[in-house]
């Protein structure tokens, strides 16, 4: 295998986000791959500031980059000059998503959450702090599941209600 940017994309799309069990291509975090000879440069948009997962993430990308053949050097750094947004996310992260259980906006918080189970946005807010900062937890009152929404980076915690 020739070493490229398509294999290092490719490479890429195998590294999951440890909280999710999506890729980090399909959540959009990948803002630019550069190859110079055995050197690679790789700037990941986050997908919330705050994550306690980011380091986590840099080095699995650290790591499965050094895995390829002939990459020498791995240099991967977070960008904050450009805000992670919904639309940043695949359609495959999506499906991934709403099939792991989370709700997902297409646009902001202002939309009702759309439970993943049944499809209902009949739902409330039952605690605006889910399992990780970027989840807050809902409850479907069609199906009676419990879920999690993800929240949009910079959009402020959920109001009661919603």
């Amino acid at each position: 295998m020739t070493l490229s940017t398509r294999s290092i994309w490719d490479a890429l799309a195998e590294v999951d986000d440890p909280e999710l069990p999506v890729a980090i291509t399909d959540l959009g975090m990948v803002r630019s791959v550069a190859l110079e000879g055995s050197h690679v440069r790789v700037q990941l948009v986050p997908t919330f500031v705050g994550c306690p997962a980011l380091d986590v993430i840099r080095e699995r990308v650290r790591v499965r980059l050094l895995g390829l053949p002939g990459v020498e050097h791995a240099d991967v750094r977070f960008a904050y000059d450009e805000p992670w947004t919904l639309d940043r996310l695949t359609e495959n992260a999506r499906a991934r998503l709403a099939a792991h259980g989370l709700s997902v906006p297409r646009a902001s918080l202002a939309e009702p959450a759309e439970c993943p189970f049944c499809g209902s946005t009949n739902t409330v807010l039952e605690n605006p702090f889910g399992a990780t900062l970027c989840r807050a937890i809902y409850y479907c009152r069609d199906c009676r599941n419990p879920i999690e929404r993800f929240r949009p980076p910079g959009d402020s915690l959920p109001a009661a209600g919603r």
